[in-house]
């Protein structure tokens, strides 16, 4: 499936500092997978032990993935997915 990546600011640099990608896969693990072989190094600023980074937020559409399946939350054509680093402060 064919969808949207949307890049935050801080991982621009490593897509050429594109604000949006398209990526193929039919889960968001096979999307960061894809996205790794053409954007290596991004992989591992998303996931680590095989979960996403605790600092590190991934939408489906308007859903956060923590709420579905993960990483192996299917994708359908068309769909966006979004990249968000957590904000934390006090």
């Amino acid at each position: 499936m064919s969808v949207k990546v949307s890049i935050p600011t801080i991982l621009r640099p490593l897509t050429n500092d594109q604000k949006q990608i398209e990526a193929v896969g039919i889960n968001v693990l096979e999307v960061i997978d894809q996205m790794d072989q053409q954007y290596p190094g991004i992989k591992e600023k998303l996931i680590a032990k095989g979960k996403p980074h605790r600092f590190i937020n991934i939408y489906v559409n308007d859903n956060d993935i923590r709420f579905s399946d993960g990483l192996t939350t299917n994708l359908k054509d068309g769909d966006s997915l979004t990249i968000l680093p957590a904000v934390a402060g006090g």
